[in-house]
């Protein structure tokens, strides 16, 4: 069987998750795999070039991995007609414009969310996307983690019987970087000028959790908050941290499923995981975290009495049963890069294309509003 070469542009590999994800425990574990095995038995050999403003950065990167290739030339690797696909994981204010540079070069484009932080500018690079004949995706992680896949498969099941409510919690604590201990995020996360927030980064996700486990998501009502209003940015220097750093959005899904979910960088969290959602159905309930899932089916439900007066004589979480590890579930990132892959090479099905991008953008441009307005939104279909 034979091996083909698919020549890789990696933008934005310098930041965190453009490093660790991406990079290492994607492109890099799929190289030392022998590349991405497809239905004729051939294989995909991503052959990449790291790009990115710091030379020297970049070129570090590249010898600790065994990439013989990189530049700080973004212009000229985009230039190369033997590098087919573009993919980008830089700051959401600059991605759009990125990702329109290298579909103007022919590129095949993949790339991390958000797309845009405007839904007129993703719309626009929707269409352009769609209008060029090339292929296209954007990351939807969270849909491959082992958790959410389990819940997937209740769904499908049919175990829930009628789906009631979702519930999801997600958020830690991020240092405020002023009394020794330094941030876990980077100080741009908190600043509306540098395309911070936690409503565009996490409704993003959010649309496509709820878009493609429970039905679409037909309106909103989202309160944001900017709970810590002064930040220590990397340089230990105070700066005004004026994007919202927590939200509080109920979601009404098609079908009559109310979904809500608390999204926050200001919360210590007591629960499974740093992501939980709890689905309730007329036969069964479930709770996802980022690998586990629990059930609790109707005829294992508890009977509580409320009794303010005395202690809890039922322990809750006694009840509930874990969904088995019957597969191995591999890094989510790395299985949706295969995916994307195999759609590049044999055109095998996919859906998670820059449409879907501006579908998170529009939530996240919304909740926005919501939070503006105070009020309800319906959420449009979007023309493409």
């Amino acid at each position: 069987m034979a091996t083909r070469r698919l020549g890789l542009i990696m933008n934005g590999i310098t930041g965190r998750m453009g490093y660790n994800q991406h990079l290492v425990r994607s492109i890099v574990a799929i190289r030392e795999a022998g590349g991405v095995l497809l239905a004729n038995g051939d294989r995909v050999l991503p052959d990449p070039i790291l790009v990115g403003r710091n030379a020297a950065k970049v070129e570090a990167l590249a010898k600790r991995h065994g990439i013989e290739r990189w530049t700080s030339d973004l212009d000229a690797a985009l230039a190369d007609p033997e590098d087919e696909l573009f993919f980008d994981a830089a700051t959401t204010q600059l991605r759009a414009e990125l990702v329109g540079r290298a579909l103007d070069a022919g590129k095949h484009v993949y790339c991390e969310k958000p797309v845009a932080d405007t839904l007129e500018v993703a719309l626009e690079l929707a269409r352009k996307a769609k209008a060029s004949g090339l292929k296209h995706g954007v990351v939807q992680d969270k849909l491959y983690l082992p958790g959410l896949r389990k819940l997937k498969l209740l769904i499908d099941s049919g175990y829930f019987g009628r789906i009631l409510s979702v519930r999801g919690e997600f958020g830690y604590w991020v240092f405020e970087g002023d009394w020794g201990m330094p941030a876990q995020r980077p100080s741009w996360n908190y600043r509306k000028a540098d395309g911070g927030g936690i409503i565009l980064d996490m409704l993003c996700h959010w649309r496509y959790v709820l878009d493609n486990l429970f039905g679409p998501v037909r309106a909103l009502t989202c309160l944001g908050a900017v709970h810590i209003p002064e930040r220590v940015d990397e340089q230990g220097e105070p700066y005004r941290a004026d994007a919202d750093d927590a939200a509080y959005a109920t979601f009404e899904i098609e079908g009559g499923i109310v979904a809500h979910i608390n999204s926050s960088w200001c919360v210590r969290p007591r629960r499974d995981d740093l992501v939980t959602f709890q689905v309730d159905g007329t036969h069964g309930s479930a709770v996802a975290g980022l690998t586990s899932c629990v059930t609790q089916h109707r005829v294992n439900t508890p009977k509580p009495v409320w009794n303010p007066d005395v202690p809890q004589t039922i322990d809750l979480y006694d009840a509930w049963e874990d969904v088995p590890d019957n597969q191995l579930y591999e890094n989510g990132f790395k299985l949706q890069w295969e995916d994307f892959i195999r759609h590049l090479a044999e055109d095998a099905p996919w859906k998670f294309d820059l449409t879907a991008g501006a579908r998170g953008v529009q939530l996240a441009e919304l909740g926005l509003k919501s939070w503006a307005e105070r009020r309800w939104l319906d959420v449009p279909d979007l023309e493409v």
